[in-house]
Formats: C-alpha cells, sequence, structure tokens
C-alpha cells in the first residue's frame, strides 16, 4: 500500500498518512517513510496512541537506538529523553546532540502533553541552506571547523523556577563534551553538503571570539530563513521523525505556565565527514566524546573519568 504524503512547504516537511504506529509497520511502508524522511528533512504523523515501549519498537526500525549522553532515560526505558516543559526549554536553533561526535542521525519526538496553544517546533533545511549560499561563501564554509559543547544554558527559560533550570543543568552538563566539526559535512546517504551550526557551537577553530560570532551570524541567517522552515502545530498523539543531520529546530517557548511533555528516542549517528574527507574529532576532556549505547555503558564511562 502507498502512503499518502503531502508536502507542507516548498523545501522542508511532509504530512505522512497511513501508518499506524500501534500495529506495526510492513517493510514497503517503512521504506516508504524513510525515502520521504530523506526528501524532505522532517516528516509528521498524526493520532498515534502508542506507549513509550512502543515508541522505542518503532525507533529501532530506524537504526541503532541511544540514550541522551549525560541526561537519565525516562522510567524504566532504555533511550527516551522525557523533555518536560518545568525542567527545560528548548527554545533556540540546534541540531540534537552536536557536542559528541557520532551525534544522533534521526530523531523521533512524540507529544504527550501539549498546551491548548503555543508550544509549536520549527525546523530548518540546512541542505537547502548550504545550496542558497554564494559561491565565494560555499568556498568559506567548506575550509571552515567549528568546536560543539554542551556547556550550554538548556534552561535558561524564564518560565522554569530557579531549582529546576540549576537541577537539569547539572545534569546536562555533568561531564563535558566538546568535538571539532566541519562546518560542512557531507550527508553519508544523499550526498548533500549541510550546514553543520545551531546552539551547541561553541566557537569556529582559528579565529577570534569576534570573527566567530560574526561568521555564525553569516552562516546561520541562511539556515533560518523563511523558505528553507516548516512550523508544526503539535497534538498529543503526533509523532515528528527528522533527519538531525540535515536539520536544525526549536521548540517556541511562547505558552508560560502551561504544561508541555514530549518524548523523544534518538538514533546513533556517524561521525560527520568534511568535503575534503576528514572525520569529525573529539577532544579530550571528561569523556571520549561519542554517545553511550546504553545506560549501563554511561555509567561505567562516567565511573572511567571520574
Amino acid at each position: 500500500m502507498s502512503l499518502s504524503i503531502s508536502p507542507l512547504t516548498g523545501r522542508t516537511g511532509a504530512l505522512i498518512e497511513g501508518l499506524d504506529v500501534a500495529n506495526g509497520i510492513t517493510e514497503n511502508e517503512f521504506e516508504q517513510l524513510y525515502q520521504a524522511l530523506l526528501h524532505y528533512k522532517v516528516v509528521f504523523l498524526r493520532n498515534q496512541t502508542i506507549s513509550d515501549e512502543q515508541q522505542e519498537e518503532f525507533s529501532r526500525l530506524f537504526g541503532e537506538q541511544v540514550p541522551h549522553p549525560t541526561v537519565r532515560s525516562h522510567g524504566n526505558s532504555q533511550g527516551i529523553l522525557n523533555l518536560d516543559s518545568k525542567e527545560s526549554r528548548a527554545n533556540s536553533w540546534h541540531t540534537d546532540i552536536t557536542f559528541t561526535a557520532d551525534y544522533p542521525k534521526i530523531s523521533i519526538l512524540r507529544a504527550v502533553k501539549v498546551p491548548p496553544v503555543g508550544g509549536d517546533t520549527l525546523w530548518a533545511n540546512t541542505a537547502a541552506a548550504y545550496e542558497d549560499l554564494p559561491v565565494p561563501l560555499k568556498t568559506l564554509a567548506e575550509s571552515l571547523w567549528a568546536t560543539h559543547s554542551n556547556l550550554y544554558d538548556y534552561a535558561e527559560s524564564k518560565n522554569i523556577a530557579v531549582q529546576q533550570k540549576q537541577r537539569y543543568q547539572a545534569e546536562f552538563t555533568a561531564k563535558r563534551y566538546e568535538t571539532e566539526h566541519p562546518l560542512v559535512r557531507v550527508h553519508p546517504e544523499t550526498g548533500e553538503r549541510v550546514l553543520v551550526l545551531g546552539h551547541f557551537l561553541h566557537r569556529i577553530s582559528g579565529v577570534s571570539s569576534t570573527d566567530s560570532t560574526l561568521l555564525f551570524d553569516l552562516f546561520h541567517q541562511y539556515v533560518i530563513r523563511y523558505e528553507n522552515t516548516v512550523r508544526w502545530r503539535w497534538k498529543e498523539g503526533d509523532i515528528a521523525i527528522w533527519d538531525n543531520r540535515a536539520t536544525e529546530h526549536v521548540a517556541v517557548d511562547d505558552y508560560g505556565q502551561q504544561e508541555r511533555i514530549m518524548r523523544r528516542t534518538t538514533l546513533i549517528g556517524e561521525i560527520p565527514v568534511s568535503v575534503d574527507g576528514q572525520e569529525s574529532r573529539a577532544l579530550e576532556l571528561d569523556t571520549a566524546s561519542r554517545t553511550p549505547r546504553n545506560e549501563q555503558e554511561k555509567e561505567e564511562l562516567y565511573k572511567a573519568v571520574s
């Protein structure tokens, strides 16, 4: 059976209809879904009433599921990140977990509790952003590398209590990760060139902090141009699946004290490769900047470096 695939904008995002995740999907359906994901960068499923266990089972269709490197997994799950608006609000543009060398290739987000209004998420197509660059800027971008770090104030929202902010931030940065990525990587499946930016980018290598900020702003404004983005209004039971190698996203913090709970799973990614064939490099800090494969390995890794 062919799925219904409806593009949502000219460049980014599609609504997929005809899938029932709770009852499983066929190989043919999965292949259609995966190809749509590679093409549209983010795809959305409506009305999916599934459990945490079913979300993890669905996630594993896409590859090896891994937990967040520093934040504890939700409940008894193997790798679900519980995103509760009382603890954190990722209200700036980012690509998930770029502070690790093998940051996720795919992320899957399920809406558990959403506010009556507000709390939308936007995605931006970083492959389209690269293609928009004038040739001289493409050449410059392809020559640059940048350090990504988890030393970022992930709980900066004014709508979070101070103690909850501090508790989440302490956990998020309990072990320091730092990795140097090329500003332009080659997508391992599509061959596209994509920009690697987002709020975990700490500094562009080899230039002053002032120049780093200027260069970041120059390239990032291409990423978040309106024509590269799609905005999703959540309903409970929605699932978003995005290619984390070719997108950035931001959750809009415009819903005050209303409750917003999402559950995210991630699939381990490939180490990025620059246009001249160089791999991203982990910098020696508290950890060997890679993603632990499970909670036990995470605990053992932290013990080894403590």
